[in-house]
């Protein structure tokens, strides 16, 4: 399903939109030989809770030796897909540099993170010759059609630890909690965003401004109407929203 961020967003929450809505953007990297050239690459993507990405890629990878000498790379998000027009469709181009993660908890999450947006990444991560990165950003460029441009700086997009609070930590509690006991609820949140999807839906993911459903190959971005920090505000959050979805159904 592609992208499609609301544009009467801010620039900002347009950017970390778009971003959390990717599953694939193109990485650029510095080109190793012949040298300074740029190159770019298809990779798959996750977001981080503050907004910021998260990549699996093999040391073989051209784009990897290539960041391993220079650490500034370029990530594209396209939300143009399926438009007429692609040029009146939102694109974030991303600058910043990328490491490598480690074994730390918060970093370990990340991980788990990526690998619940991207199951189907499993077997590579075990592969040894697999690493899991993060771009910490430096700068922004949003084009969200025509006229609708900025460059944003990095702290004015990503989330701090306020707006993130504890939820990195209770996510993967709240996300068996939810598939074990309301997997109707998590139907219906499906069903709202695409009317004639299947049943099975799964919540594979949640970050304070929304949470990703997973069917299969299929992904669906329930955005939230509310910051979420915690355990509490989420179960507030997502009984809200299902309370509104009955009720705009008939069937509360």
């Amino acid at each position: 399903m592609s992208p499609r961020p609301d544009e009467t967003k801010d620039p900002a929450a347009a950017c970390r939109d778009l971003i959390r809505r990717s599953a694939t953007a193109v990485l650029a990297t510095v080109e190793r030989e012949p040298a300074g050239w740029p190159y770019a690459s298809l990779v798959q993507v996750a977001a981080a809770h503050d907004g910021s990405p998260m990549l699996l890629l093999s040391d073989l990878a051209d784009h990897t030796k290539n960041f391993t000498q220079d650490s500034r790379v370029s990530l594209l998000f396209d939300g143009t897909h399926g438009l007429d027009n692609p040029l009146t469709g939102a694109r974030v181009t991303l600058q910043g540099r990328i490491r490598m993660l480690g074994d730390t908890e918060p970093e370990v999450r990340m991980k788990r993170r990526y690998l619940a947006r991207h199951p189907e990444a499993v077997d590579y991560a075990a592969f040894a010759d697999f690493k899991f990165y993060a771009v910490e950003p430096e700068r922004l460029h949003l084009v969200a059609g025509f006229g609708r441009i900025s460059w944003l700086p990095a702290a004015a997009v990503l989330l701090d630890a306020a707006q993130t609070g504890t939820l990195a930590e209770e996510e993967q509690g709240i996300l068996a909690h939810m598939n074990a006991d309301h997997a109707d609820a998590i139907d219906l949140y499906a069903r709202a965003a695409e009317p004639n999807t299947a049943t099975g839906w799964r919540m594979a993911g949640i970050d304070p401004e929304g949470a990703d459903l997973r069917r299969d190959g299929l992904a669906i971005r329930l955005a939230f109407t509310d910051f979420v920090t915690d355990g509490a505000s989420a179960r507030r959050e997502l009984a809200g929203l299902v309370k509104a979805l009955r009720h705009s159904a008939g069937t509360d």
